[in-house]
């Protein structure tokens, strides 16, 4: 089995994210001045001034600047990474013919030499370390959170947190506690979200709900248009203040996700599906079934059904356990949220649905 995730508190994030601050820079570029080139085998990217000399060391290029890259210059993802992998030299032909025909404005995010996301112009940064300041007033000034843990991917940053005001029993013995989860990209990978999260005291495992609380912050990563003058110039976001309308938004969107209301309702689901029995012996092809709906990969439904098999509750809300106890057991922080937001996906399903799958798999099994 891989090695679990690495689980953080809020003093090593913020460790961390100060560490990676002194290394990050930013950069506002010309597209017709980049160049990919292959050095032993491996694409890096140099950025070129008009005379032909480099701007800045050439940098290597995360997956998730290789995606960015390959999206802009609408080369096919399965055809970037096949010459990713396999003809590097093609690789860069087709880089740089394109990015020749292009004349745009890019944002080029680096840290430690390292090109980490290649964005629009409009890209409006805001930086880990600049939210979990703003994060950490508000979450002091509500009485019973306590930080659960904390995420650091190359693409997100999470921050779990959990009221000990608000706890109860889905059924008895089994409690859950009430919280909310954070979620940051500083490299486009998705919007700054506020969610509601459900934390499973008896085995630790959590959920995350689909809602995603205070629409404002949602369009945060889309700022005004930054001009260039030059091939390339240093840019330097600007950091939100909490005199900052966003961070009066941000905040209320805390507070709002932290309602018992809410609370209230997400119980109700979770005691319903507790309810809803699995109704088919042909465990194996309601996996299937299920996998497909909420986004569980079929290399990862065995792991869950040995998790369903071990406890075995079976009912929908034992299955939506069983998927977030495998969500402890991956090596990727960003997977295991994923997960979560399955195992919620679960609970949350319409009974009709849940029966149509119960039926499909008994059919099958027949036939």
């Amino acid at each position: 089995m891989n090695a679990m995730i690495e689980r953080l508190t809020l003093e090593e994030l913020a460790q961390t994210l100060v560490q990676q601050s002194e290394v990050k820079q930013d950069y506002l570029v010309d597209s017709t001045r980049m160049v990919m080139e292959a050095y032993g085998g491996t694409p890096v990217l140099r950025v070129l001034d008009y005379s032909g000399g480099d701007c800045m060391e050439p940098l290597e290029l995360t997956s998730t600047a290789h995606k960015q890259l390959g999206a802009y210059l609408k080369i096919p993802a399965s055809y970037y990474d096949r010459m990713l992998r396999e003809a590097t030299d093609l690789l860069t032909t087709n880089v740089n013919n394109w990015l020749n025909r292009t004349a745009e404005v890019k944002l080029l995010r680096t840290m430690d030499g390292t090109a980490r996301a290649v964005l629009s112009n409009r890209y409006w940064c805001v930086d880990h370390l600049n939210l979990l300041q703003m994060v950490i007033p508000v979450l002091g000034h509500m009485p019973g959170i306590s930080v659960l843990d904390c995420g650091l991917s190359e693409t997100r940053m999470y921050v779990k947190v959990t009221s000990e005001r608000l706890k109860e029993d889905v059924v008895p013995g089994d409690t859950v506690q009430y919280g909310l989860i954070i979620t940051n990209s500083e490299v486009g990978m998705g919007a700054i979200t506020i969610q509601p999260y459900l934390y499973r005291l008896v085995c630790s495992n959590g959920m995350v709900s689909g809602e995603r609380i205070g629409d404002g912050t949602r369009r945060i990563h889309k700022g005004c248009t930054m001009e260039l003058n030059g091939p390339m110039q240093v840019y330097h976001p600007p950091e939100l203040t909490l005199r900052d309308k966003f961070a009066e938004q941000f905040q209320n969107s805390v507070k709002m996700a932290a309602e018992e209301s809410k609370f209230g309702e997400i119980l109700d689901m979770m005691r319903r599906a507790a309810q809803a029995n699995i109704e088919t012996e042909e465990l194996p092809g309601l996996l299937k079934l299920v996998g497909t709906a909420v986004g569980i990969r079929e290399p990862e439904q065995q792991h869950v059904l040995s998790h369903l098999l071990e406890v075995g509750d079976m009912t929908l809300y034992g299955l939506a356990n069983a998927v977030t106890r495998y969500a402890q057991d991956v090596d990727s922080y960003d997977r295991a949220i994923q997960l979560e937001s399955a195992g919620y996906d679960l609970i949350a399903m319409p009974l009709r649905q849940w029966n149509h799958f119960n039926q499909a798999a008994a059919l099958q099994a027949a036939a």
